[in-house]
């Protein structure tokens, strides 16, 4: 037996018993939740909590990143859906057609943030359509936030559920 194999033996190199699947997993939530529309959560309590200079900070950016991100919705967003539709549809045919685990496991982190990313679409169309006022523009993206901690929940609540059944099934403990 050769070292590459005792430590590849050691070290499971499947993606639902990788460690560094699921510190991305956590990253990857934490880092949604904490941008709603590009704009970050502390932004917006210092907004609330300060006035001033932070709150005419605020309401630029959540004006300059709803004008940026409905500005590519609407030049290019059937594009970005058939390519999004394209790559989510191979990833799910390979990983629950054919097994194939890291498609899985990648599907499993892809799939949630379209939601999220619709949610800070409608976010984003509706702040537009309204006068920005501090209120309303933390009022948005707090709600965008918590929609978005929703999500996370019930795919991190998936995503090791179909992880500890893959790992049981395909692991040490399979018969």
């Amino acid at each position: 037996m050769d070292i590459y194999s005792s430590i590849f033996e050691i070290i499971d190199m499947r993606s639902f018993s990788n460690l560094w699947y699921w510190i991305g997993l956590a990253v990857l939530w934490s880092s949604a939740s904490h941008w709603a529309i590009g704009v970050p959560h502390d932004l917006v309590t210092r907004a609330r909590r300060v006035g001033g200079q932070s709150e005419q900070d605020l309401l630029d950016i959540a004006r300059i990143n709803t004008n940026r991100l409905l500005y590519i919705v609407d030049t290019s967003g059937l594009a970005i859906f058939a390519i999004c539709s394209f790559v989510l549809t191979g990833l799910a045919t390979m990983g629950f057609f054919y097994g194939l685990e890291f498609a899985q496991a990648v599907f499993l982190l892809l799939f949630p943030m379209c939601f999220v990313t619709l949610i800070n679409i409608s976010a984003a169309r509706r702040l537009r359509q309204q006068e920005l006022t501090l209120e309303l523009v933390s009022k948005r993206l707090i709600r965008c936030r918590v929609y978005t901690q929703i999500i996370g929940m019930i795919s991190i609540l998936v995503t090791s559920f179909w992880g500890m059944y893959q790992n049981f099934t395909v692991g040490v403990l399979s018969w």
